[in-house]
């Protein structure tokens, strides 16, 4: 048998260090942080990331949506909006950084921010293996909860999805060891304060909102100590609320129910770890029109981050289309921007005309191609549709008329 003394030597140190780095996480995590009230801020600095590819199309889109939108507030100086630049994979590879810290210290300056895709290198694309700038972010910000709504009124779904952001195999997701040549490992991370904060957060939203039930999602039936742990950590929080009932579920049977249209209207606020979020969103998306019409939320204590749940698109860019991409996610996740520093009413609005020019009303279709419409002419049917003085009876009577067929 051959010595593996050495190697298991070096895997042991390595760990460690992963160890020292997670610990140190946590007690910052225990230690606590006051939360951002927007509502005392003068101005609300709104930071706009274009990222890469297809990103810097969309994201000015949905910038001038919600500039338009917040007129009012951008003119009284309660709202402000600023650029930032540098968050490109080209510059991001030149400093050997997921984020540089020029550009970390500049998002740093701003509350919130309205963020496109940006590119994350993947073995054998060319770049050097640096972390996701999403992962990096979330981290460097510590933005606990990736927050994802979908919505198909005719179909009586409306689920929101509470995914942990800042942990599982993700948080370490670039520091796993090759062992030897045969052998590599990845390592997971769960914690039961990341789990409780994540776990209440999708409790408070359901009591917010008025719904009854949370579902709970991993598969601790065979990843029993990390699952488990995050189970048991929703078991305490769930007495917490004796108003909601709350019931768990295993990842794989989870995507299969999402498509049984006699089950899927029951789900309501469903709360799980970072990898099972991460996919069981993007299918959730695909039922509500693609992932090209879901946004997400990061939130924090401190921060936010709002972003399209999509990449970079690369080959639309290649292949000259981008000013054909479907800026609706950026746009959504700007509507939730808005609903999270405050401006409710206007949230509202933009929702209900992007369920009418998305699912219903359908004036203008995005391809991805010179035969539907362009990013500016999209994003200006959005616009023309929140302006609309009879928006609230067309999106009434548009559900109306999608539930009874």
């Amino acid at each position: 048998m051959a010595d593996h003394s050495a190697e298991i030597a070096a895997a042991k140190e390595h760990f460690g260090k992963v160890l020292e780095q997670q610990l140190a996480r946590l007690d910052r995590m225990l230690a606590g942080e006051q939360p951002t009230d927007y509502a005392s801020l003068k101005p609300i600095v709104i930071g706009v990331i274009g990222g890469d590819g297809i990103g810097p199309s969309i994201t000015a889109e949905a910038r001038h949506v919600l500039e338009s939108i917040l007129a009012p507030e951008v003119k009284s100086g309660k709202v402000r909006f600023k650029t930032i630049e540098g968050l490109t994979i080209e510059n991001r590879v030149a400093k050997m950084q997921p984020i540089p810290d020029d550009v970390l210290a500049e998002i740093k300056t701003c509350h919130v921010t309205l963020k496109g895709p940006t590119h994350t290198p993947e073995q054998g694309d060319g770049y050097p293996n640096i972390e996701s700038a999403n992962v990096a972010m979330r981290k460097a910000l510590d933005l606990w909860a990736n927050v994802r709504p979908v919505r198909v009124p005719s179909e009586g779904i409306d689920w929101t999805f509470f995914r942990e952001n800042t942990e599982d195999l993700y948080a370490v997701g670039s520091q796993g060891v090759n062992v030897n040549s045969d052998l590599a490992v990845d390592f997971r991370v769960i914690t039961s304060p990341g789990s409780r904060r994540l776990i209440r957060a999708a409790f408070e939203h359901a009591k917010k909102t008025g719904k009854t039930r949370v579902s709970i999602v991993t598969k601790a039936n065979v990843v029993k100590t990390t699952d488990g742990k995050f189970l048991n950590v929703a078991a305490e929080v769930a007495k917490d609320y004796p108003g909601i009932g709350w019931d768990a579920w295993y990842i794989d049977i989870m995507t299969a129910k999402l498509i049984d249209t006699k089950r899927r209207n029951e789900f309501q606020v469903l709360a799980l770890p970072n990898l099972y979020g991460d996919i069981l969103t993007d299918e959730a998306a695909e039922i509500q029109g693609g992932v090209g019409t879901a946004g997400a939320s990061n939130l924090g204590s401190k921060y936010a981050m709002f972003e399209a749940i999509h990449g970079d698109a690369p080959r639309m860019v290649k292949e000259g289309r981008a000013q054909y991409a479907d800026p609706s996610s950026v746009i959504k996740a700007g509507g939730m921007l808005m609903e999270h520093i405050g401006f409710t009413q206007q949230a509202a609005r933009l929702n209900k005309a992007l369920d009418l020019c998305t699912q219903y009303e359908k004036k203008l279709v995005m391809t991805g191609r010179n035969t539907g419409a362009t990013t500016k002419d999209f994003g200006a049917y959005i616009l023309d549709t929140v302006n609309d003085p009879k928006l609230d009876s067309k999106w009434g009577a548009a559900v109306k008329s999608a539930t009874k067929k």
